[in-house]
């Protein structure tokens, strides 16, 4: 009789184990974007800015030598870089939708170390993001420097000597005073425990501002952030 009962017992905890298995499949595809990672299907932009300041100080924290953190953050003076030009769907994104990535040319990334200041940064965003516009490589890149060229820079960051203590609301602001059109629903600032890390700025395929709800949840729950000061001279 316990033998039975036992046996009822695990029968009855396999079928909850299969039903939550199923829930939570179903969820996920749901959450997927029936389009996932088809190049050029997508519903528009992202246009991350990295305060490269906040960036360097944390790689110095890290100890990280070499690479991306050596160029960026031991040349010339940068205050916001692009760190990327991301396709979205209105919920979740596509990544890395050509394995192996077609070649990018070397002149191409030459070009573009005025605005992603690391080889390493643009070979990368090219390969999981770059992929999914549907551009050839030239054309990606030439989207991202129309994007970043839409966008003014508050003239409050663009020299900024002294580390700035900020609340996330008040650098959207600045964002949204220097960039007619702009709005609160466009715009959204990251950061890490105590640093603001990026401005982010949602864009249509034609890079007009547009409104879009995923930035806002992913979006610094801080009161207050440090900007540190621009570095190098």
């Amino acid at each position: 009789m316990f033998y039975f009962r036992l046996n009822s017992f695990s029968r009855l905890l396999i079928s909850l184990t299969l039903a939550a298995g199923l829930v939570s499949l179903a969820g996920g595809a749901r959450a997927q974007d029936k389009r996932q990672n088809a190049p050029g299907e997508f519903d528009f932009y992202v246009l991350s800015l990295s305060w490269s300041p906040s960036f360097c100080e944390e790689a110095a924290e890290r100890g990280r030598s070499g690479g991306r953190s050596n160029i960026q953050c031991e040349g010339r003076p940068y205050s916001f870089v692009v760190h990327g030009l991301w396709p979205q769907y209105e919920s979740g994104f596509p990544e890395y939708c050509q394995r192996p990535s077609p070649r990018l040319n070397r002149n191409i990334v030459s070009s573009m170390l005025d605005l992603m200041p690391a080889p390493g940064l643009i070979f990368n965003e090219w390969d999981k993001h770059g992929t999914c516009s549907g551009l050839d490589g030239r054309n990606y890149f030439e989207t991202i420097r129309k994007a970043r060229a839409a966008i003014k820079i508050p003239p409050e960051y663009l020299e900024l000597s002294q580390a700035k203590t900020v609340a996330p609301g008040e650098v959207e602001e600045a964002f949204i005073k220097a960039n007619p059109g702009l709005s609160n629903a466009a715009v959204s600032v990251t950061c890490n425990r105590t640093r603001l890390s990026e401005v982010r700025i949602c864009l249509s395929k034609d890079l007009q501002f547009r409104a879009c709800e995923e930035l806002e949840r992913r979006s610094c729950r801080r009161d207050q952030v440090t900007m540190p000061p621009i570095r190098g001279g």
